[in-house]
């Protein structure tokens, strides 16, 4: 199985993106002498690279488990978002270096016309972008084009940083302004950066689900109490790419057929699924004797 048609086309559309704009403001760059540009040029490289990085995650991800991988291929996608706060980060870093060091040697700002239209383009088309990745993360449960959007939110926060720099040396002509507010920017860049990386992170080194979804988890294990349930245990959740996986021990009192425990160990499965939209469940069967303490459910 291949990705989705509207995970790939929207990782499709933003290295599209990402490759024009950069033509564009290199040329601006070269034109005005900003370093601004120059430097948020550089760190629209680093996104069209990052997009590069969620186009093909999210193919990979989306393929079947394996022999090699039989827990799925999914965790690319956090993968790739890891990857991609790293980038934003390598990016802010050579924002602030290349900003430093022009305040020290100096800078001069030519054709500020040409580059003020160049990047209020860039800021109107990677918001557009950003908000289209958006949606399409959030119908598809993608972390690699929520992590692509969350990118270009950034790259679109630093255009717009640069653009009121070049509005500013226009302005009142202190060319010294273009790298002061390149350095202020860059501190929304990094913001994001490190979010990103650490939502991710926490993904790959496989963090419990949040207590509000193993509360729904326990929720839906109590509304089995009547139907020969006695308790549970081991009750584990993490989550990998856009789906959850849910293990746990569930205790049957004693009587109840393997047959009944096995159907209604199918419908709790079901109910937790689609509790968490889609979640992988599964549970092993215990007697009625083997239950834990704080494990038993109530009302049977």
């Amino acid at each position: 199985m291949s990705a989705t048609p509207s995970k790939t086309a929207a990782a499709a559309v933003s290295i599209a993106s990402n490759a024009t704009l950069i033509a564009l403001k290199l040329v601006a760059g070269v034109v005005t002498g900003s370093v601004a540009i120059l430097a948020d040029a550089v760190n629209s490289a680093i996104d069209l690279l990052a997009s590069v990085v969620a186009f093909f995650s999210v193919r990979e991800a989306d393929k079947p488990a394996d022999p090699e991988h039989p827990y799925g291929h999914e965790k690319l996608e956090n993968l790739a978002a890891a990857i991609e706060g790293m980038l934003i980060l390598v990016g802010a870093a050579i924002v602030v270096y290349e900003s430093i060091r022009r305040l020290l040697l100096g800078a001069q700002v030519e054709n500020l016309g040409f580059g003020i239209a160049i990047i209020a383009l860039t800021v109107v088309v990677n918001f557009a972008v950003s908000a289209f990745l958006s949606r399409r993360a959030q119908q598809t449960g993608s972390p690699a084009l929520e992590g692509d959007a969350a990118h270009l939110r950034t790259d679109a926060i630093s255009s717009a940083g640069v653009l009121v720099g070049l509005a500013l040396v226009g302005l009142t002509g202190a060319a010294w302004l273009d790298p002061v507010v390149a350095l202020l920017v860059t501190l929304a860049i990094g913001i994001t950066g490190i979010r990103l990386l650490s939502r991710s992170g926490r993904v790959l080194v496989d963090e419990a689900l949040p207590e509000e979804e193993l509360a729904a988890i326990q929720e839906e294990i109590q509304g089995f109490a009547a139907r020969g349930v006695a308790g549970f245990h081991a009750l584990r959740g993490r989550r990998a790419g856009a789906h959850a996986y849910v293990d746990l021990h569930l205790q049957f009192r004693t009587g109840t057929s393997l047959e009944a425990a096995h159907d209604v160990a199918h419908q709790l499965q079901d109910a937790i699924r689609a509790r968490l939209g889609g979640a992988d469940v599964l549970i092993h069967l215990e007697p009625e004797d083997r239950v834990r303490p704080g494990g038993e459910v109530p009302g049977g």
